[in-house]
């Protein structure tokens, strides 16, 4: 969302264009003889089939360092004991693991993690593959999975996702979060991140080793976050891109409000354009009243590599009332958010974002009927330069905020407040054109990084390991995934 999990940019960004990488500890990443866990295994193990894996060539599918790839299930609970105050509930799902065949890498295991929350990982193991450097490659082994809700184990909500596509920022129809809501029942519960940090752990004891190395991307990172916090020593280095804050210290996005300000006009120095597109965003608001929309459109503008200069000229037709060219890159950009959810499920994204993140009124546990209130004393609240360029019906009304408004009471998993990541090495990213995680978050998650070291990629979008955007950000993971 451009609230803050960037589904748009899973797949314009990380399915159309391309995405990236991860890392893990080398010959130390076994685990030591003495540690014994709980058994976890992975069943069915076969050679991938390359579509399976996102590849479109039918031979098996080579990594850029010619490794091959094998795929597996991994059997997961769906209630993790010890994750909730009540009974534990029965139930298995099955989740598909893609594993390079390097299993003696002198680094050991690298996981790299996919944004939405809703769109499955091992179907985008070619893309982020090839775009890995080979020397990380031959350095780690690369494992890929799909998370509960996603590919073939989807959760449908088919109003919702034909209204929403891969739009994080779309307003849906009340009935639509409802429908949703009552198909997917009280499992919805189970969907969270605590239920993907417990299955990523139960992954890393299936692959028999001590430590992971984590590259998250936009949602990636939250996963990788706080799987960090709950197990500080199974992690070995971090990369962080696109950042969404382990402690949704920003509920209503409004870092995103400024940061189009600044990015429009950083687009229009650019191509040395005379006008103010802010303000003329902010005129066309104020004329048309339709903030939320356009904060959906410029933030999937913002998926990979960024596409602003025509909608800096037709914002400045806009203001002077003149709606044709916006309006036909409103009508393109609508058209292109169809998805499947197996390519994206906005059911789990609906059921994770909703009861994950903190909001005006609390969390999901929160009754209904009062968060429509607590919106709104929190939004009046706002200076009028806060909301700039957009408005407060704006941040009153984006599609996530009224998503998760209208999502039904839900008992969550409390996450620990005041919290830092380890002390391991972090490297975290950020595109000076994103408009879906802007840099505000990434700056806000790297004060809480003892050992982290921010990078920001000028020029580039959301995911900025993006082929999209340049070699910039693939080469400082390069260096911090193989140096010293």
């Amino acid at each position: 969302m451009a609230a803050g999990f960037g589904s748009t940019a899973c797949r314009r960004a990380v399915v159309v264009a391309a995405v990236l990488m991860g890392l893990g500890v080398g010959g130390c990443g076994t685990l030591p003889r003495a540690v014994s866990e709980p058994t976890s295994e992975l069943t069915g193990i076969h050679p991938c089939d390359p579509a399976a894996l996102g590849a479109t060539a039918p031979a098996p599918f080579r990594d850029s360092a010619g490794v091959t790839f094998s795929c597996a299930t991994l059997s997961v609970p769906l209630d993790h004991a010890g994750l909730r105050a009540a009974p534990q509930q029965p139930g298995q799902l099955s989740l598909q693991v893609a594993m390079a065949d390097n299993t003696t890498a002198p680094r050991g295991v690298l996981i790299w993690l996919v944004g939405g929350p809703g769109v499955p990982g091992v179907g985008l193991t070619a893309v982020i593959a090839h775009q890995l450097d080979p020397a990380v490659l031959r350095e780690y082994r690369l494992v890929m999975i799909s998370s509960r809700g996603t590919g073939t184990g989807a959760l449908q909500c088919p109003q919702l996702q034909q209204v929403m596509g891969d739009s994080d920022q779309t307003v849906p129809p009340p009935r639509a979060v409802q429908e949703c809501a009552q198909s997917i029942g009280n499992d919805r519960r189970f969907y969270t991140t605590a239920d993907t940090v417990a299955d990523l752990e139960t992954l890393r004891q299936a692959l028999r080793v001590g430590t992971l190395t984590l590259d998250g991307a936009s949602y990636g990172t939250f996963v990788a976050e706080r799987y960090a916090i709950t197990h500080p020593d199974r992690v070995s280095r971090l990369v962080l891109d696109s950042v969404v804050p382990h402690d949704s210290f920003d509920p209503l996005a409004i870092a995103v409000f400024s940061r189009t300000a600044q990015v429009l006009r950083t687009v229009c120095s650019e191509t040395r354009c005379s006008t103010d597109p802010a303000q003329d965003l902010s005129e066309v608001i104020r004329v048309r009243h339709d903030g939320p929309q356009l904060l959906a459109i410029l933030s999937g503008l913002t998926g990979g590599a960024p596409r602003l200069t025509g909608m800096v000229a037709a914002l400045h037709e806009a203001a002077r009332a003149d709606y044709t060219a916006l309006d036909g890159i409103i009508a393109t950009e609508t058209r292109n958010q169809a998805i499947s959810a197996e390519q994206l499920s906005q059911g789990l994204h609906a059921a994770t974002v909703c009861e994950d993140y903190s909001w005006p009124w609390g969390d999901a546990d929160t009754p209904v009927p009062g968060r429509a209130s607590a919106i709104a004393t929190t939004v009046a609240a706002l200076s009028d330069a806060a909301v700039f360029p957009y408005d407060r019906a704006t941040a009153a009304g984006t599609g996530t905020v009224l998503t998760c408004a209208q999502w039904p009471q839900t008992p969550v998993v409390a996450f620990p407040a005041g919290a830092d990541l380890p002390p391991v090495p972090t490297l975290l990213l950020a595109g000076d054109h994103d408009l879906i995680t802007p840099l505000a978050w990434t700056q806000h998650e790297a004060a809480h990084a003892a050992h982290g070291h921010l990078v920001v990629i000028p020029g580039a979008g959301h995911i900025t390991q993006n082929n999209g955007n340049g070699p910039a950000a693939r080469a400082s993971v390069t260096e911090f995934l193989t140096g010293p």
